[in-house]
């Protein structure tokens, strides 16, 4: 492979060489990274100064151009994606917080839940999605955890949410699914 960079541009992770042969694969995370002047192009910038923002969810950087002398502010996040839905008909669509939240608001609705735990509910259903590690999962695995958040917040929601997600055909389903729910112990 013949490059014209010279080794020394180059960040070095720990305990890898700044040799291209040294790697068993094309290693572009080792290439220096470069944010170009909005001013006139150039990608010689520096950073002056970097401090978090947003309680910590976003870096913000003053940069300089080595080229032209302009000052400009950026922000730094990490972008975390959630997987795709697989739908019951295989189609599969992109996730949807909105849908999510609406869904979990109709099952709430005139129940004694603050917006608070709801949206710690729905962080927790994100972190658990990320946490799979998958790029598509099964709707089904999300109306799992909706129903697995409903019966922590209220059991009212719950079996409002699960009568129309289990589509409950008749009311010996339903009696059976409060039956379960006074059986078992609450989970927190």
């Amino acid at each position: 492979m013949d490059l014209a960079i010279s080794p020394s541009v180059y960040r070095k992770p720990y305990g890898l060489s700044c040799q291209w042969d040294a790697l068993p694969w094309p290693s572009l995370f080792l290439l220096p990274a470069t944010m170009h002047c909005p001013f006139c192009g150039a990608n010689d910038t520096k950073v002056i100064d970097s401090r978090l923002v947003a309680e910590g969810e976003q870096v913000r950087r003053r940069r300089e151009c080595l080229a032209c002398g302009e000052r400009f502010t950026t922000f730094e996040t990490a972008e975390l994606v959630l997987p795709r839905l697989i739908k019951t008909d295989g189609s599969r669509q992109p996730f949807d917080e909105e849908k999510l939240r609406a869904g979990m608001q109709r099952a709430l609705e005139k129940r004694p839940v603050s917006v608070e735990r709801l949206e710690a509910a729905l962080v927790h259903i994100k972190h658990k999605l990320r946490a799979t590690g998958e790029r598509e999962v099964k709707s089904l695995v999300v109306g799992e955890l909706v129903m697995a958040e409903l019966q922590k917040l209220d059991e009212v929601a719950y079996i409002r949410f699960a009568s129309v997600y289990r589509r409950f055909q008749d009311l010996n389903e339903f009696r059976e699914e409060i039956d379960r729910l006074a059986r078992e112990p609450v989970k927190e």
